[in-house]
């Protein structure tokens, strides 16, 4: 898909959102999640007077069984390919949107909002981009599925429940953790690990940041005090480096949360505070 073949449902919503006056807000999943892990907070942000856009990545299947019975459309996405892809739906919008994204997700958050092109933008557990220097044992661990094969590069690679269990749901019941790997896991292209893992040795990464933009706009960070995959010593030093903005910066923690934190039964605890900060400025 070119980034100007939106999906229909993409389409629909950028439609509907254009039609509604609301300001737009603008979802980005992280990698082994789909769209669908952001439902439940559309459904939140509608009933306060916006308009949720949720767009996956670039050929993202519908659902989770379609994802797993397919891992090979997530192989190859660059952070740079989706940054460009999520771009092109927030240039169809009337409105400049606010923008939410988790994980990977967080780390797009920050590369649109560089970009001039969010009223507002939540972070939520954000990938690091170049220039966050800490690597904590649990995130570098939490990346070993991937970053342990080179040729993964190139791959889909999908979580074992042990994986998952450890760098997403490690803050709550097996049962719980069981039901959200059921629910929510898929394949996630390798790629942006890499790039995320060599961002400070590599001056052309994709994983850069403008963080000076005076456009940059308003950004609040939020991290999960029990995060494995993204610890809030990488939050922190986002939320450090976005200090030299002339925007107002942000940074809050949830206690007792992992990186399963806008998915799991917590979710709306997460969603409000985030709802709360997009109020004050769109």
């Amino acid at each position: 898909m070119s980034e100007h073949q939106l999906p229909a449902h993409t389409v629909e919503q950028i439609e509907r959102a254009n039609a509604s006056g609301r300001t737009p807000v603008v979802f980005i999943h992280g990698l082994w999640l789909l769209t669908s892990s952001w439902e439940r907070w559309a459904l939140l942000f509608e009933q306060a007077g916006y308009a949720a856009v949720t767009p996956g990545w670039p050929d993202d299947p519908d659902t989770v069984e379609e994802a797993n019975a397919h891992p090979e459309v997530f192989a190859g996405k660059t952070i740079g390919q989706v940054a460009d892809h999520y771009a092109t739906v927030i240039a169809r919008l009337d409105r400049k949107p606010a923008v939410i994204g988790h994980s990977f997700g967080g780390l797009l958050t920050n590369i649109i909002a560089g970009r001039g092109l969010s009223v507002a933008s939540v972070a939520i557990s954000p990938a690091p981009f170049q220039g966050v220097l800490p690597l904590p044992i649990s995130s570098l661990r939490s990346a070993a599925p991937v970053l342990s094969n080179p040729a993964n590069w190139h791959r889909a690679v999908p979580l074992t429940y042990d994986q998952f269990r450890y760098g997403f749901a490690n803050a709550v019941s097996e049962e719980e953790a069981k039901y959200l790997y059921e629910t929510f896991a898929v394949p996630a292209p390798g790629a942006p690990l890499f790039q995320a893992a060599v961002a400070n040795l590599n001056p052309w990464t994709e994983a850069k940041v403008d963080t000076e933009n005076p456009d940059r706009g308003p950004l609040l960070f939020i991290s999960g005090a029990r995060d494995h995959t993204v610890p809030r010593a990488i939050t922190e030093a986002a939320y450090h480096r976005q200090q030299r903005n002339n925007g107002v910066t942000e940074l809050v923690e949830i206690a007792d949360r992992g990186h399963s934190i806008t998915i799991d039964g917590g979710w709306q605890e997460v969603a409000e505070t985030a709802l709360a900060f997009v109020r004050r400025f769109a």
